[in-house]
């Protein structure tokens, strides 16, 4: 008893690799019993399925419903940076995924894909799935109308009573509350797929797993040590490295191993006073970038849906890919809060190329598998990335 209650109090990272080490153990014994383990990974699946359209909804409502109205012009340049910081990733990501194609495993048996044919297609997709109906949306898992559905609400609803925005800030939360429950189960879930996998396909799909991840890693890296010094010393033309190697040994490190933007936002303060930054900006564009400066989410989601693509056989024409692009700078920004908010974004930029939600959902289970490393790195980067541009500003 008293194993199990030390095995549940465990962080959750040590909890998926656990489960993903029980689940080889288990391939290697016998397939049959990880087949019969894999039912664990279909019902994390579906569950993740059954909430993300309802929390994208109410999160993006109420984070524009509750946005400031009259924000400081000072803020506009770190703005400016982390909107471009984003789609930088986001492209960067489309060129890593293009020049390192990757494959995942997916159980495509009973699904009818529709790929769409050129950027045409994608758009005419696109403003129809804009105007769907919102319930609609909702139970079809149509997240470009859901997103669209929630920005308009929480635009009306910015001239509203406070009590009103509480409402819907309070919904929010009590979804994100109920998403963290269902995060708290990955490791059972992971066991699950990763031992489901295993069974039917054996270890290559470890190799497979291994093989994204490198993908993954490689481009935060580049992000983090190329494009963000060359954003800077275009801002600034300074040299950016003495600022930008502090950032990654003070502030990244430290939220590689919190994996959250929003626990690492003291250490990112104390470190602008330690840089001698000012406090009227860093006191805003710290917890600011928290929410928005998702460079990391935007690769997660490009790279993650480009395999998928890569996978079905769905090809990908470059204005295609920089919708893409947009897509994922734009959804990365409502990537926090929630953890894994980035793999939970994912479905709407598969959705652009006509991959059914049912894919779309298997896609984002194989980023939970390597989301022990994916989202530390992730997190890393994002959190790096604020102090970096907020000195750029400061300066």
């Amino acid at each position: 008893m008293n194993y199990i209650k030390k095995l549940l109090n465990l962080d959750l990272t040590l909890q998926i690799v656990i489960g993903i080490l029980i689940a080889i153990a288990v391939s290697l014994v016998s397939k049959e019993w990880a087949q019969t383990f894999s039912i664990f990974g279909v019902l994390f699946v579906q569950s993740l399925k059954a909430v993300a359209p309802v929390l994208v909804f109410f999160l993006v409502a109420s984070a524009i419903a509750n946005q400031p109205q009259n924000q400081d012009p000072k803020l506009r340049p770190i703005l400016f940076l982390y909107i471009i910081g984003t789609l930088c990733a986001a492209v960067l990501a489309v060129i890593m995924s293009t020049l390192f194609p990757t494959n995942l495993q997916l159980n495509v048996t009973d699904v009818v894909l529709s790929a769409p044919q050129g950027i045409s297609e994608v758009l005419n997709n696109l403003l129809f799935k804009l105007v769907d109906n919102p319930v609609s949306a909702i139970m079809n898992g149509n997240f470009i109308g859901i997103l669209v559905w929630g920005a308009a609400i929480g635009i009306g609803l910015r001239r509203s009573s406070e009590t009103t925005k509480l409402t819907f800030s309070d919904l929010s939360q009590a979804i994100t509350q109920l998403v963290r429950v269902i995060i708290r189960l990955a490791p059972i879930g992971i066991l699950g797929l990763v031992a489901g996998s295993l069974a039917e396909s054996g270890l290559q799909v470890l190799v497979d797993y291994a093989r994204i991840l490198m993908v993954l890693i490689s481009s935060m890296l580049i992000m983090a040590l190329c494009v963000n010094p060359l954003i800077v010393w275009l801002k600034t033309r300074k040299n950016p490295y003495p600022v930008v190697f502090i950032a990654l040994r003070e502030s990244g490190v430290t939220a590689f191993f919190t994996r959250s933007s929003a626990a690492n936002i003291p250490v990112n303060i104390s470190l602008c006073e330690k840089l001698g930054l000012q406090r009227n900006i860093f006191a805003v564009s710290i917890p600011l970038g928290a929410i928005i400066n998702m460079g990391g989410a935007a690769i997660t989601i490009s790279i993650l849906t480009l395999a998928a693509t890569n996978t079905l056989g769905i090809s990908v024409d470059f204005s295609s890919a920089i919708l893409l692009c947009v897509i994922s700078a734009l959804s990365a920004c409502g990537a926090s809060g929630v953890a894994g908010g980035s793999l939970l974004l994912i479905p709407l930029s598969c959705s652009l190329f006509g991959i059914p939600d049912d894919v779309a959902m298997q896609v984002v289970a194989v980023g939970f598998v390597i989301s022990v490393l994916q989202d530390s790195a992730e997190t890393a980067l994002n959190s790096s990335t604020d102090v970096v541009f907020t000195s750029a500003v400061s300066s």
